[in-house]
Formats: structure tokens, sequence, C-alpha cells
């Protein structure tokens, strides 16, 4: 079945950028679940994915925003507050875009948005809930910049009363940990994380100058996050 996108990223787009999602290829994705959500969450950042669908849960609305959608894994598996939400897929690679479609197809109401996340997107919609889950350690920038860049840029498409939540890894976190550390430094290599100067006390900065009321707090190397206007 062929899905609809809609599509907006007319400017270049830098090489930092472009390799954090270069590694979302068709072949990757149905992969995905079992490599970063299974083995890497429990065995090097010290995260149970269970503690991010409880965090996915809290916050969900039935008018729902999700950018760096991944595979899908947390639309897939969160309780919606109700049994038909709209929900808008934003990423900047189209296959995440359409893998992440046909695994929600129970779902009726998708749009899907390709959009490089550091621009403006240019939606006209407005959600009352946006998710971004392991999305900032993906772009490149001090967090203290981007986390601000993607906040400014998402708040353009939120309800008044909606909320912002996601998580991200942070490499001062990781540094309590051998392993993970070690292998958040081959990511660096490789360009697939742009995380190596992304810290608590940087995360909390950006939440504080983008939102009024904002919550924060870690588990592992990952830390999770939600915002109010």
């Amino acid at each position: 079945m062929e899905h609809a996108i809609d599509s907006d990223v007319a400017e270049a787009i830098d090489m930092a950028t472009e390799a954090g999602q270069a590694a979302y290829t068709r072949s990757f994705l149905p992969r995905y679940d079992f490599l970063v959500l299974n083995l890497n969450n429990n065995l090097l950042w010290r995260c149970p994915t269970a503690r991010m669908l409880e965090h996915y849960d809290a916050h969900v609305t039935d008018r729902h925003l999700d950018a760096g959608v991944g595979s899908g894994y947390f639309l897939d598996h969160c309780r919606f507050p109700g049994a038909s939400p709209h929900i808008a897929l934003v990423d900047l690679n189209p296959n995440t875009l359409l893998f992440v479609r046909e695994r929600i197809r129970r779902y009726a109401d998708v749009t899907l948005y390709r959009r490089n996340i550091l621009k403006p997107l240019r939606i006209a919609e407005k959600f009352d809930s946006i998710g971004l889950s392991y999305l900032l350690h993906c772009l490149p920038g001090l967090i203290e910049d981007k986390a601000v860049t993607v906040f400014d840029h998402v708040k353009e498409c939120l309800n008044p009363g909606g909320v912002v939540f996601g998580s991200t890894l942070l490499y001062d976190l990781a540094m309590k940990h051998f392993f993970a550390r070690l292998a958040l430094d081959v990511y660096q290599r490789s360009g697939a994380m742009s995380n190596r100067w992304d810290t608590l006390p940087g995360l909390e900065a950006a939440l504080k100058r983008s939102f009024s009321r904002y919550e924060l707090h870690t588990v592992g190397c990952t830390a999770f996050f939600s915002g109010r206007v």
C-alpha cells in the first residue's frame, strides 16, 4: 500500500544532520527494536525500554505529533486515550516514515511529513502532544543550542496547554559506565550520534529557556523530559 508523504526539505542538508539519520535503512529498521531497544537500552544505557514506554504513556494524547520516529515502537505499543487518535509522523528519512506508517496501519488518521527538524517545520496542524524520543542525541551541535532550536520549531505545532516530551542519551551520564562511554564514542565516529558534548545541565538550560514548566529526570544514561509553554 502506498502512503503519501508531505515533503518540505528544499534546502541543502548538512553532512552531520544527514549522517544522524542515514543508518535508518529499510534493512536496518526491522532489527531496530532488538538492537537498540533491547540490547542497547538494557546492556549499555541501563534504561529499560519499559521505562521509556511509561514516559510515553504518561504524556501521549489523541492529537499527537512524533518527530524522529525510529521504528515506531512506542506508537505501536503506547496507550492512546482514545481508539482513533490523529497521528503525525515527522522525519527526514522517508524509510522511517513509510516503515512506521505500515507498522501502525491499524490507525487510519496518520499524516506523514518529511522535514528537517533543525529547520522551521511549516506544518499547519496543531497537536496536544509532541514526542521527541531518542532524537536530540542524533542531531549535531551543543545540546543547549540544538534542543532550543528543536523545541522552538515543534512549539509552533503545539496547542495551548499541550506538552512536548521525549528522551535522549547524555554523554556525561554515560561517563559513569565504561562500556556505555565506549559505545557512544563509536557512534560519534560513525556519525550516528552527535552527543559528545551533551550534558544534563545543558539540557536543563534548554528546557528553562523554552518552557514555563518542565520536568527532567534520568534513568541510567537516558534523560527524560517534558515541557509546557
